[in-house]
């Protein structure tokens, strides 16, 4: 067989866990002891976890001109620039010298695929603000050889100016990923991973849009800018089943599961899959969803700092404390512990008048108890 062809052959190549995967999810634990895994000096969104046990995180410059972007986390907790230094040497302060379609900008999402590459989401928008052209781009890193492997970019057909690429999913074919947008477009992104062309799904569909009758407020207290403006999300978390069949989202203002058959969304017609998005239940406002490896939907939920499973009808709180401030992305680790990130959007001074810019924050460890 040709080189090309074995490796293209290897790329989709569904991963073990994922062959034959029962729909019908097992019961989650009744509960999870929290663990402290590391912390930083910067604020940290996104976590993944690879199949020997390692793990990343990564920082977007929303307020600061954070001096990392995506980083492996040392076994001693120190953090190391991945998959190098040079990917790492964006600065807001110097981007006229930098060229942003070989740098991480604004990375939002870290993502192992269960074949052997870590996926990195740049929305290339600091501040969630203006997207920098021609930084836009889903990057994917060889575990193995902890390099580049891939880069797929996106124009301004994609990534137009007001969006913001949020997170990622990847179906089980191997051949294609779903990105939500959650900035002022609010739309599924479907991307085919071998060609590298991609697609915006379900724009404007109420489903992936802010519900306005949504207030977020963690602890009580509604969020919302100095000057008034409240807290207004588009689609964020999302998850897909293990068979790839079934990808689910939720916009973060919000209190809506919705779900839609994947194959919808690759296939066909935009007006027809929107037809299609089924409403799944009232869940919480929820920024992060993970599909556990045995078919568990979890949710982070900010307003109480806690973590929830979906029960078929409702939620159910299985973690819950008070350093879980934003609990943000989640990942699940070979040994099954799941890692958990606090972000602490509520203490940004977005929403705080004279907050410092730099925002330290925490990773955890979800065990069961």
């Amino acid at each position: 067989m040709h080189r090309r062809s074995l490796l293209l052959a290897s790329l989709l190549a569904p991963p073990a866990w994922a062959q034959n995967q029962a729909l019908v999810p097992a019961a989650a634990p009744t509960a999870f002891r929290l663990e402290e895994a590391a912390s930083f000096g910067h604020q940290v969104t996104g976590v993944a976890c690879a199949p020997d046990g390692r793990v990343f995180v990564n920082f977007p410059r929303w307020t600061e001109d954070a001096p990392v972007s995506v980083a492996e986390v040392m076994k001693d907790g120190t953090l190391k620039p991945y998959p190098d230094d040079k990917w790492n040497d964006w600065r807001n302060a110097k981007a006229a010298t930098l060229k942003a379609a070989d740098h991480f900008v604004c990375v939002q999402s870290v993502v192992c695929d269960g074949r052997g590459n870590l996926w990195v989401l740049d929305p290339a928008a600091p501040g969630i603000d203006k997207v920098v052209v021609e930084g836009p781009k889903l990057v994917r890193i060889d575990l193995a050889t902890n390099k580049v492997a891939q880069v797929i970019r996106f124009g301004e057909d994609i990534a137009l100016q007001g969006s913001y690429l949020n997170d990622v999913r990847f179906h089980s074919d191997g051949q294609t990923a779903f990105i939500t947008d959650s900035g002022a477009r609010g739309s599924i992104v479907v991307v085919n991973l071998v060609t590298g062309r991609a697609h915006s799904r379900l724009d404007g569909h109420p489903g992936t849009q802010p519900d306005k009758s949504v207030e977020v407020a963690p602890n009580g207290k509604k969020l919302q800018r100095p000057d008034g403006r409240g807290f207004m999300v588009a689609a964020d978390g999302i998850a897909l089943s293990g068979d790839g069949k079934t990808l689910f989202w939720q916009p973060l203002t919000g209190r809506t599961l919705y779900r839609i058959e994947s194959r919808l969304l690759i296939h066909d017609d935009p007006d027809e899959a929107g037809r299609k998005v089924e409403k799944v239940g009232t869940s919480c406002v929820a920024d992060g969803l993970m599909m556990s490896r045995d078919g568990v939907l979890y949710l982070t939920s900010p307003e109480d700092n806690s973590v929830k499973v979906w029960e078929g009808d409702h939620v159910r709180t299985v973690v819950e404390d008070e350093r879980l401030r934003w609990p943000d992305s989640l990942a699940e680790a070979p040994d099954g512990s799941i890692y958990v990130t606090a972000s602490r959007i509520q203490d940004m001074p977005w929403f705080n008048a004279g907050a410092p810019n730099v925002l330290p924050t925490k990773l955890f460890r979800m065990v069961k108890a």
